[in-house]
């Protein structure tokens, strides 16, 4: 029998412990090679505007990917390499040579990478369509891909795979010469080092997570600290302080709490209660570096698979807030104005209305905020205000004599100008004071920036101070980007011809491309992340057969059983999930603050989503390791 069919056979025997490994290593390449085949679609290329920057993108994404996908593929493989040191150790000890174990585990991690690559480009191909409409349909457009095969992905793919699985080859080729037979026999007892709990240390841990919240929901715009140190430094204080925070949580926090739950003794000694405290005791501290590497991977995941969906999310009303209307420009020529006529249909509103362009001396408003004292605004009277604004279903607005009423969709009350009782005064000094503001607009920011409302008669006193202007708004009942780019064709440049379509297509496709990318990448993690947990929980059920054995022979019943398993494989999973869900909670709360944006329900759905796909892989795992105690119970008996 050779080496390489003696691997084959060993992988065929224990395939149910492989198949998530090999699967996860499949997703993996399936992710990799659709995004470098999206990178050389023509398709892609014909389709949208921005390919060139989406090939970057691309490019980004895959790299990122394969640097996580290398470190997960060699992390999983060190917990097989464990788990089969027994096993090389009885080869040793029946009389073969090192270096034909070295190889025989060589050939074997290989084969498995072999058998994953082909899998994952065949299948990333039969993917590639369905994956490729996904992106078009994300980025706004309405377009079935076609099937594509891209030889330039499969070679890209190969290779940089090939490489990764003869590094982690080589890496149990070695295993076999780093340690002595005994430490062999021994190693599926060695866990990561458990340390003791301490009360400085969950002080510490505890302390450190605040300081990191606490700067996170520091306003970066007005916050005093964030201007000392700097946006990059903060940015590092913050990852480091929650980072050994979590560790220091794991390490200790968790470990206090187990310990008074420990000491309800009546709680205790009910069922297996005392079997489970005693073993999440020690697998809690035990495996604190996985639990944290496991709450900071969720962490990530979420935080940014949320705010990249919280902006696809809030598209619409983004587009919507500054072009209130389908279409508007400027008057200049009325032949023009009957072609676009021409091309109109399905039409709700068209309206000519005429507005003032005036240039204001500005200093109550600027001096706070060291700006030019001078600045063009849009004036419009109320009369035409309340007009449009019936239209678009809006509150009528009343405009007192010399006031005026400014829209500015951009406000923050952080650097804003404090609008409310401050005045501008025309060059010949006409003075309006503006009553209040309204983060809104009834005319598209593009065309017309920031709007000023004044009385009608304040109007007329001004229309002798500034330059006239013509506007055309429109509104068109489920209007395209053909239409709009049809119009904008008859239209000169210096009718600054703004578009809510175009607007909401340009936003759609830049965020959409953003959120395929966060998407797959984050089931990627998601997969990795299930995946450490899974060979982690199930090689502790390897060590932990004898007892439960000892525990069933002692008439324990089956039910009892899988539940104390089911106890324990729930804290392991769930408690680094619910610290990452709150780290990503602080992180998204902070973004939201920093955009002016309400991202509570997309965030929401986000992480139920991530939640439920996450808790596939504890079903997933308790199930496994229930096989493996009643399997052994049988066997035993």
């Amino acid at each position: 029998m050779t080496l390489f069919s003696l691997a084959r056979k060993n992988i065929a025997r224990n395939f149910s412990q492989y198949f998530l490994y090999i699967a996860s290593m499949v997703f993996s390449i399936v992710i990799y090679f659709t995004f470098v085949t999206l990178k050389y679609s023509d398709t892609i290329a014909e389709q949208t505007a921005s390919s060139q920057k989406l090939g970057t993108m691309m490019s980004g994404a895959a790299v990122i990917l394969l640097l996580f996908v290398a470190v997960f593929i060699a992390y999983s493989n060190s917990f097989f390499m464990k788990k089969r040191k027994k096993e090389v150790a009885l080869y040793a000890l029946l009389g073969v040579r090192n270096r034909q174990i070295g190889f025989m585990l060589f050939f074997e991690n290989l084969l498995l990478g072999l058998v994953s690559l082909v899998v994952g480009v065949v299948l990333g191909f039969l993917c590639s369509k369905g994956f490729m409409t996904i992106l078009i349909h994300l980025m706004g457009y309405d377009v079935i891909a076609p099937f594509t095969f891209s030889e330039q992905a499969a070679l890209n793919t190969t290779v940089v795979f090939l490489a990764i699985f003869l590094v982690t080859s080589f890496q149990g080729y070695r295993l076999i010469y780093q340690f002595k037979l005994i430490d062999l026999f021994h190693a599926s007892k060695k866990g990561e080092a458990t340390p003791k709990p301490s009360m400085m240390a969950t002080i510490i841990g505890l302390l450190l997570i605040s300081t990191g919240y606490w700067l996170a929901l520091q306003d970066i715009i007005t916050s005093k600290v964030w201007q000392a140190v700097g946006f990059l430094m903060i940015a590092l204080i913050i990852l480091t302080t929650v980072i050994v925070g979590t560790f220091l949580l794991f390490h200790s926090v968790t470990g206090f709490v187990l310990t008074v739950m420990k000491k309800n003794e009546k709680w205790l000694w009910k069922g297996l209660h005392l079997m489970t405290i005693s073993q999440l005791l020690y697998r809690i501290r035990g495996n604190a570096r996985t639990l944290t590497v496991i709450a900071v991977l969720s962490a990530t995941t979420v935080t940014a698979g949320g705010a990249v969906y919280g902006l696809y999310y809030n598209i619409n009303d983004q587009v919507t807030s500054a072009n209130p209307n389908t279409f508007m420009y400027e008057q200049t020529d009325e032949k023009i104005d009957q072609k676009v006529s021409a091309a109109l249909t399905d039409l709700t509103y068209d309206e000519n209305i005429e507005a003032l362009s005036i240039t204001f001396n500005t200093q109550q408003l600027s001096s706070a905020l060291n700006e030019s004292d001078k600045k063009i605004y849009t004036v419009i009277n109320e009369k035409t205000y309340n007009q449009i604004a019936a239209i678009q279903q809006k509150e009528k607005l009343f405009v007192n004599e010399d006031n005026a009423v400014i829209l500015d969709i951009g406000y923050d009350e952080r650097f804003s100008p404090k609008y409310k009782g401050k005045t501008i005064s025309t060059e010949s000094n006409t003075e309006i004071t503006f009553q209040s503001y309204k983060k809104q607009t009834v005319l598209n920011t593009g065309t017309s920036g920031i709007v000023v409302v004044v009385s009608n008669n304040q109007f007329k006193v001004l229309q002798k101070e500034g330059e006239v202007l013509k506007y055309r708004v429109i509104g068109v009942d489920q209007a395209s980007v053909d239409l709009s780019k049809k119009i904008a064709r008859y239209l000169p440049e210096e009718a600054q011809f703004s578009s809510a379509p175009q607007d909401f297509q340009i936003g759609i496709e830049s965020v959409g491309s953003l959120l395929f990318i966060g998407s797959f990448l984050g089931l990627v993690f998601l997969a990795a992340t299930g995946s450490i947990i899974y060979f982690k929980v199930l090689t502790e059920a390897e060590e932990d057969k004898s007892q439960y054995n000892m525990l069933h022979k002692m008439g324990v019943g089956a039910k009892d059983i899988r539940k104390s398993i089911a106890s324990q494989v729930f804290v392991i999973f769930f408690v680094p999930l619910a610290i990452g869900l709150l780290h990503s909670a602080i992180a998204l709360k902070a973004f939201s603050s920093l955009l002016m944006m309400d991202l509570g329900k997309p965030v929401l759905i986000w992480m139920i989503a991530y939640t439920v796909i996450y808790g596939l892989y504890y079903i997933l795992t308790v199930a496994s390791y229930n096989r493996i105690i009643t399997q052994n119970n049988r066997t035993e008996g």
